[in-house]
């Protein structure tokens, strides 16, 4: 094989090539290989893009998904009202009649046409869900009202009245003032409207005595 000469110059010039080239290869393989802690941010993409992106997860409280049920039923109770109240516009709510015999502060305020057409609701659902029903009890009266979608943080007891339970009822929303007490009779309940004001518990407003059931 016939050799070829080259001269000096061209093979320093060839061997600066390679050595270029050389070092630029070098240099590409370290670069590849300098992002090594990428490759674990690529797996965990990875893991993220199947399994979906960790995050914290929020549980409301109980108290207040049975704060939002009520008040989905308070709003669907005065929306059936309003066409009622459109009728009664210029009538004047009659004011109760306070009581001293109990031990509370102030005196119940009167409701306006639209609070007795919701009072009115949430008696009759109130006292046909416990028709029939024997209650005896606190710890039962209270269940059957969380039950029908009234809060145990809006249900204060009260003194109990002939031996029979009686809690309260807090169903005032915005500027409401609409409250009703339930007491236990036996097989029923009795069930009464007033007005609280909205500084005050519905616990310290005083009430006329009802005249007593027949016990037998």
């Amino acid at each position: 094989m016939r050799s070829i000469l080259l001269p000096k110059p061209l093979i320093t010039a060839a061997v600066g090539s390679v050595l270029l080239v050389a070092v630029g290869t070098q240099g590409a393989t370290a670069a590849t290989k300098a992002p090594a802690p990428a490759a674990k941010s690529v797996a965990s993409a990875r893991t993220a893009a199947v399994y979906g992106p960790t995050r914290a997860v929020t549980v409301l409280p109980r108290v207040s998904e049975a704060e939002a049920r009520f008040l989905e039923l308070a709003d669907l109770i005065a929306q059936s009202c309003e066409p009622r109240v459109l009728r009664a516009a210029g009538r004047v709510a009659s004011e109760p009649t306070p009581d001293s015999t109990m031990p509370v502060l102030v005196d119940p305020l009167p409701l306006h046409p639209t609070e007795e057409c919701a009072a009115q609701r949430h008696q009759l659902r109130i006292s046909k869900a416990f028709s029939g029903t024997e209650t005896g009890t606190y710890a039962r009266l209270r269940d059957r009202l969380t039950v029908l979608r009234y809060p145990e943080a809006r249900i204060h007891r009260m003194p109990n009245f002939a031996g029979r339970p009686v809690v309260r009822l807090d169903l005032r929303v915005g500027s409401g003032h609409l409250a009703l007490e339930v007491t236990d009779i036996g097989n029923s309940v009795m069930v009464r409207a007033f007005g609280a004001a909205e500084h005050v518990s519905v616990t310290e407003v005083r009430l006329k005595q009802e005249v007593d059931w027949p016990t037998s």
